[in-house]
């Protein structure tokens, strides 16, 4: 199957906007991401739009919004992915399997999210949707609770780690300062985040409000074409490998920090690659809580179960590290519209393979790794890119 290269892309600025909905959310990245592709309209064959909704808005049918938002796709095929928090990054590879299909040639992705219109109560009802309600609807604090259910059993197994997780929300503040997308451009330093105050209060203990990313508004589109299209072009991002791989909703069905389908989707994608972490320059990791990080470290192969504290200790994820993680500041100071997460996630990766990334941009970056999660390490999706153009 042919694989799609990115070719083009838009990102807007993520946090609280003043665009009402996500049909105008969308419209400040479609006509961008085609403009940045030299690509038109009328040469697009399929939209696919990531969008969670749930009850962020009673507005759904989100696909056909794309032609309400920008002109010229009135005819086009247009279809709506969700998969929690992996929104985004199914739609991704929905368009990748359009064209590696042969039903098209060029695809534009949408991921998009309004999700600050909601009282905070509700939005955490929302996001619940992305839990297994028959057991987990009940956890005080919502999804954080969710977490926080998980750093308590890593700390009970493995000891505590806060410190640890201070650490993490730091790297990825001071990181995020340099992303002129970021929701929080704030550098929170180490001790700001390790202390339980008035304002870094306990979310869901041992979770303080600096371990969990943020409510956010955002869009992020992505044009992606076929090898014989992207020939030419100014630039052209492959994927040398994706893999998806899924879990039990239900965390009393499993090891809740073992994340086995993260471990499995990376070490398909990094045998379908031929390559190991020693050859990838950076990733972009799901940090929707830094506890998830942290996991994800081992999950990855970073280190041993229960040992993902030193590398944060260590420094090998900072951006000077061995492999810098989440130099775009990641969820934590990005934020996390959710369906515009996994379409961020892969422009950030794109960005700092053409050398476009600005003051975020890493030297040499050639091979990236991106992780994308939906739920608790429920739908793990990992992408190997790097620039061909």
């Amino acid at each position: 199957m042919t694989t799609a290269q990115i070719v083009g892309w838009a990102h807007s600025k993520f946090g609280k906007s003043e665009a009402p909905t996500t049909r105008e959310l969308m419209a400040e990245v479609i006509n961008p991401a085609l403009a940045h592709a030299g690509i038109e309209a009328k040469d697009v064959d399929g939209i696919f739009v990531g969008v969670f909704n749930n009850g962020f808005t009673k507005q759904d049918f989100q696909g056909a919004l794309v032609a309400m938002a920008a002109d010229g796709f009135t005819h086009t095929p247009a279809a709506r992915m969700e998969n929690a928090c992996a929104t985004g990054s199914a739609a991704i590879y929905s368009a990748l399997d359009f064209i590696g299909s042969g039903r098209g040639r060029v695809a534009l992705v949408v991921g998009a999210e309004k999700m600050t219109s909601l009282p905070t109560k509700e939005t955490g009802d929302v996001l619940l949707g992305a839990s297994f309600r028959e057991e987990e609807a009940d956890i005080e604090g919502g999804f954080a609770g969710l977490f926080g259910r998980i750093a308590n059993t890593y700390f009970q197994r493995y000891g505590d780690r806060s410190e640890e997780l201070a650490m993490i929300a730091a790297k990825n503040h001071a990181n995020g300062m340099a992303n002129p997308y970021a929701h929080m451009q704030r550098d929170f330093s180490f001790d700001f985040c390790n202390t339980v105050s008035d304002k870094n209060p306990y979310v869901a203990a041992p979770l303080r409000r600096t371990d969990c990313s943020l409510v956010s508004d955002g869009a992020a589109a992505l044009v992606l074409a076929h090898p014989d299209v992207a020939e030419g072009m100014q630039r052209a991002v492959a994927f040398r490998a994706r893999t998806h791989v899924n879990d039990i909703l239900a965390m009393s069905r499993r090891d809740p920090i073992a994340f086995d389908g993260a471990r499995l989707a990376w070490q398909k994608s990094l045998s379908e690659a031929g390559l190991t972490l020693n050859d990838l320059d950076f990733v972009e990791t799901h940090d929707c809580f830094t506890i998830a990080e942290l996991i994800e470290y081992e999950a990855m192969g970073l280190a041993k179960p229960g040992e993902g504290y030193k590398v944060v200790r260590e420094g090998l994820t900072a951006k000077g590290g061995k492999l810098p993680v989440n130099p775009s500041g990641g969820l934590k100071s990005k934020g996390h519209p959710v369906g515009a997460t996994g379409v961020s996630m892969h422009v950030m990766a794109a960005m700092q393979l053409c050398g476009e990334a600005g003051d975020m941009q890493l030297p040499n970056a050639g091979k990236a790794g991106v992780f994308n999660m939906g739920g608790a390490a429920v739908a793990n999706y990992v992408s190997i890119l790097e620039r061909v153009t």
